[in-house]
């Protein structure tokens, strides 16, 4: 059954005033039998009329003579079309107008064909549009949360290495103040320690000085023994580590004498300092006949007292000084030391 109803041909659509149509076409049909034949009996009917023809000539000034006119022959009227031709024309003109309604029906049903055709081609293309609106839509919006999340993450980034920036910075200066405290801190112990070495030097340099004279003391006192006991005169000479002579008792020391003593007590010299501009320290020396250093004195500071001692300790630390040629020391000289020579 389905297979035979896919072979029937397509029929037109049934419109609604089909039947009233065609009881009207029909009523026309018998109105124009009924005038024609009825126009074909009033014809006959009518009593033969003349025809006549009319000339316009130029006119002509000889006398005419009239002519008779010969009345024009009547033609017969044609024979009424039997009833069955009228049926037959009718039925024909029946059949033309159902053939002419049949196209126009095909031809409708068509064109709707094509309308709908046409209209599921532009539903169709109005879907296809509206999906590639929607996929656009969505590429768009999907593009834009693909921004929005990069957007997000980069000022996430950004506001994770701001926050490492700030707590570096922070560190550093926590660094900083820690460092800053600690060299105040040590600042403050080395104040300290250099006060405390100060104070300690200045204890030594007391102490020292208690000692030297003490020292000096005794060796004014073993000189007068010694000099008692000896019975010689007293005489004083000066010298000069590096650019003087040297004079004790009994005569006058050699002129190498001063290297002799530089030679002696420079080793003994311990000094970790600067002089500023190599500035000498003289000192006066006494001395036994034997060498033994009687006493030192400072006679012009280098500036700097801590090479002043050091020269002083190391005369001391030198006893006894060398002898001259003669076999004795000098009794008493002065001798320069410079840091560099």
């Amino acid at each position: 059954m389905m297979k035979r109803a896919a072979y029937r041909p397509t029929r037109p659509p049934h419109e609604r005033g089909t039947t009233r149509a065609f009881v009207l076409a029909i009523v026309m049909h018998v109105l124009l039998a009924a005038f024609l034949y009825f126009g074909i009996h009033w014809k006959n009917s009518s009593p033969t009329g003349s025809e006549a023809e009319l000339w316009t000539d130029v006119p002509d000034v000889t006398p005419t003579v009239p002519q008779p006119v010969a009345p024009a022959p009547v033609q017969p009227a044609p024979p009424p079309p039997p009833q069955e031709d009228a049926d037959i024309a009718l039925q024909e003109a029946k059949r033309k107008q159902q053939e002419q309604q049949q196209k126009e029906a095909a031809l409708l049903a068509e064109q709707q064909k094509q309308a709908q055709i046409k209209l599921q081609q532009q539903e169709a293309a109005r879907q296809k549009e509206l999906a590639d609106q929607q996929a656009a839509l969505a590429k768009q919006k999907a593009a834009q949360d693909a921004a929005a999340k990069a957007a997000q993450a980069e000022a996430a980034k950004q506001a994770q290495i701001e926050a490492q920036k700030k707590q570096q910075q922070i560190e550093q200066q926590k660094q900083q103040q820690e460092l800053a405290d600690q060299q105040k801190e040590k600042a403050q112990q080395d104040a300290a320690a250099k006060a405390e070495a100060q104070k300690a030097a200045k204890a030594k340099a007391e102490a020292d000085a208690k000692a030297k004279a003490a020292a000096d003391q005794a060796r004014h006192a073993r000189l007068a023994a010694l000099q008692g006991a000896a019975g010689e005169g007293e005489t004083t000479g000066v010298g000069a580590g590096t650019t003087g002579s040297a004079t004790g008792a009994g005569g006058t020391g050699s002129p190498g004498y001063a290297e002799k003593v530089r030679a002696k007590v420079k080793p003994e010299i311990n000094f970790g300092g600067n002089v500023e501009d190599n500035k000498a320290a003289v000192v006066a020396v006494s001395c036994a006949p034997d060498g033994t250093v009687l006493s030192v004195r400072l006679v012009t500071s280098s500036g700097n007292d801590g090479w002043d001692t050091a020269v002083q300790r190391a005369v001391e630390a030198a006893s006894p000084m060398p002898r001259d040629v003669d076999g004795k020391a000098p009794r008493s000289f002065q001798i320069r030391f410079k840091q560099r020579d």
